[in-house]
């Protein structure tokens, strides 16, 4: 059973992703999540207007599938698929990545497949559902309604979450008519966080190869992604990671930060025969380090560099660098809650945004399109829109074309990006890792049922696209996510 965590210092492996703190202070449930991936239900809310499945293929290509999936990852799956149809991977398209242990209903796209192409695929049950003219994007999924069950808690687990679900009601903030929603039908909110698995559940590494991209040193990012060993990794997979280091020249110490050690190696074909081939991305990479026989000691920004880091797809390319942007979001939230800024409301110098207005009705969901700015004169407007759900307050995901908030926002948003040595212009990068930013609410909020049976609770509630379940999740358990 997970350890008692109380108090707001969030695990060490939440905060090297810039998690710092809870909302909530009171003890946890502890438990397990994912004991069996029917543990963790997750269902899409679609947002794809598709055409029939008769429909012409030369004006809708795309053959929209929906796939429910038992222990897939998103990724690892799309490669199974693209085996199966004997096609380039690239020609399948989604708009939400899932987690790998769960049960999960979500939409694929897969263009220049007929509907009697489709392969049987073990753990998979694939129905065709219509055709689009363009492949699957983000846009195309509006939320995700979630059912998840938590095993293996402590004894008095239900006053225990009804103590927390008292917290996350008060920071969802006050209602229209100024009254303080903490009874049990008003929603819970907690920091927009960007959750553990979007840099890697046991390796958080994603977030580091970014921010060595945006900083123009892709062969760090290389190095990084292919060496750097985490401690809660397979024997076999450190060891890999461990050659690809002294082929650099480098050794981790185990905190994320590499040190110089000797000159390296450069024996990728030995890195290869080390890397286990089930690190195909990282095999892809030393393959063409190999290649090129690359020197180690190379210029950090060399052209080879590049080449290396590309060999891995265009989607996981544009991850690296959404890592890097998460991380520094995650670092902002956690200093305005560390500074007591409100997240329900505004403050002169924040940038707000209006809600969606086409979003489901089940979902608090902000259109990060429709951007005010709230200067002094406006704060008490905006309040009154933020407390009806009408607006949010946003924070960068940090691009090309951000522009800073003003006031106290701005000052913490400047800071945390001087601290990680990158600047809005950093983003301007080649091919897939070019970035232009967006603003993102700052606060998530939901309607939660909290059902026990046989002693162990079950968490129903919908969240909006780019949300995390395991963000509302990790105030009730409080539990390290390097547990099982």
């Amino acid at each position: 059973m997970a350890e008692d965590v109380t108090g707001r210092e969030a695990h060490p492996i939440e905060r090297a992703v810039g998690i710092d703190r809870y909302v909530s202070t009171s003890p946890g449930i502890g438990g397990s999540l994912r004991a069996t991936p029917e543990d963790f239900r997750v269902t899409e809310l679609e947002a794809v207007d598709a055409a029939p499945l008769d429909a012409d293929t030369g004006s809708y290509p795309v053959l929209v599938v929906r796939a429910t999936l038992r222990d897939w990852d998103t990724n690892d799956f799309a490669r199974r698929l693209s085996n199966g149809l004997e096609m380039s991977r690239e020609r399948i398209s989604w708009a939400g990545t899932k987690d790998k242990r769960a049960v999960t209903t979500q939409l694929f796209g897969l263009r220049g497949v007929a509907p009697a192409d489709l392969p049987t695929i073990r753990g998979a049950d694939i129905e065709p559902v219509g055709r689009v003219g363009r492949d699957l994007a983000f846009g195309d999924l509006a939320g995700n309604v979630f059912e998840i069950r938590v095993t293996g808690t402590v004894d008095d687990a239900e006053p225990r979450a009804d103590a927390v679900a008292r917290e996350l009601r008060a920071f969802a903030g006050v209602d229209s008519a100024g009254g303080d929603r903490t009874d049990v039908d008003a929603p819970v909110a907690v920091p927009n966080y960007f959750g553990q698995q979007r840099f890697g559940s046991r390796r958080p590494v994603t977030g580091r190869v970014g921010l060595a991209i945006v900083r123009g040193d892709p062969r760090e990012a290389v190095r990084r992604y292919a060496g750097d060993p985490a401690p809660a990794e397979p024997a076999d997979t450190q060891a890999g990671r461990e050659r690809v280091d002294a082929a650099f020249g480098e050794r981790s110490d185990g905190d994320g930060d590499g040190s110089r050690d000797a000159p390296g190696d450069g024996d990728w074909a030995a890195c290869l025969d080390a890397m286990p081939r089930k690190l195909g991305f990282e095999r892809s990479m030393l393959h063409r380090l190999d290649e090129r026989d690359v020197d180690p000691a190379a210029p950090a920004a060399h052209d080879d560099w590049w080449y290396a880091l590309e060999a891995v797809p265009s989607n996981l390319q544009r991850l690296f660098v959404n890592a890097a942007q998460s991380t520094l979001f995650n670092r902002i939230l956690s200093e305005r809650l560390r500074r007591g800024l409100p997240f329900d409301r505004p403050v002169a110098g924040d940038v707000a945004c209006f809600a969606d207005r086409d979003a489901p009705d089940e979902l608090y969901a902000p259109d990060p399109d429709r951007l005010q700015r709230v200067t002094e004169a406006r704060v008490s407007v905006m309040e009154r829109h933020c407390s009806r759900g009408r607006a949010f307050v946003t924070a960068p995901l940090v691009g090309t074309e951000t522009t800073f908030a003003n006031g106290e926002p701005g000052a913490i948003t400047r800071a945390v990006l001087d601290e990680a040595g990158v600047e809005p212009a950093d983003f301007a990068l080649p091919g897939a890792f070019d970035s232009s930013g967006t603003r993102r609410a700052i606060q998530l909020e939901t309607d939660l049922t909290v059902r026990f049976d046989d002693d162990d609770p079950t968490f129903s509630f919908a969240l909006p696209s780019g949300s995390y379940a395991t963000v509302l999740l990790r105030e009730f358990t409080k539990r390290d996510p390097l547990e099982p």
